[in-house]
């Protein structure tokens, strides 16, 4: 075999795995989201994912490995979407907008994902690494809010304050909106982004 040949093979097993713990991670969302954290099984996500029960084991040692992974996955993915295109050259509100906007949307979209995280960020099984690992993928909004507070934009309170006051607003509307409560309004949502950065401001 040569060397193209042997990194093809590679690259393709590669895929394969990647695929697989994808499959594993989108039954472990289906099944939390219908019967909770305690009633789903390792077991029951091998079986809706279409993999053997040892082979589940192959990439994740137990339940709480696989949810803490699964975790920091998801966290990866809406950072990734929250800072597309971020520009932290932009006047503060508007980088606070785009951030603020991009995280809505993201739920909006991932509503599946927002409400396994809504479950697993009050779980016992949540490491602190785990949390701290989560919350690093967010620096640049940190880092935004640690500018805010030097300029004397925002409030001089600690910072996980600021962040804090940044997101849950909007979560809990959104969250609102998914439970059928609410009609969505633009409108509506862009009052509740300039009533958080007003919240903020110093």
């Amino acid at each position: 075999m040569t060397l193209i040949e042997r990194s093809f093979n590679i690259g393709s097993m590669r895929h394969k795995d990647e695929n697989k713990s994808e499959s594993i991670f989108n039954a472990a969302i289906q099944l939390i989201n219908e019967h909770g954290l305690a009633e789903t099984s390792m077991s029951k996500i091998a079986k809706k994912a279409g993999v053997s029960s040892s082979t589940i084991y192959v990439y994740f040692e137990n339940k709480e490995d696989m949810l803490n992974k699964l975790y920091l996955s998801i966290k990866k993915k809406m950072s990734l979407e929250v800072f597309y295109d971020y520009d932290d050259s932009l006047s503060l509100q508007s980088a606070f907008e785009h951030a603020l906007r991009k995280y809505i949307n993201f739920i909006l979209t991932n509503k599946d994902e927002f409400l396994f995280l809504e479950q697993f960020s009050n779980s016992p099984l949540l490491h602190k690494l785990s949390l701290k690992e989560g919350l690093d993928f967010f620096e640049p909004i940190f880092n935004l809010l640690e500018k805010g507070k030097i300029q004397n934009v925002f409030k001089q309170v600690d910072t996980n304050l600021l962040h804090m006051f940044m997101f849950i607003p909007a979560m809990q509307y959104v969250k609102i909106y998914i439970g059928g409560q609410i009609e969505f309004k633009q409108e509506n949502l862009n009052e509740l982004i300039q009533m958080t950065w007003d919240a903020l401001k110093a």
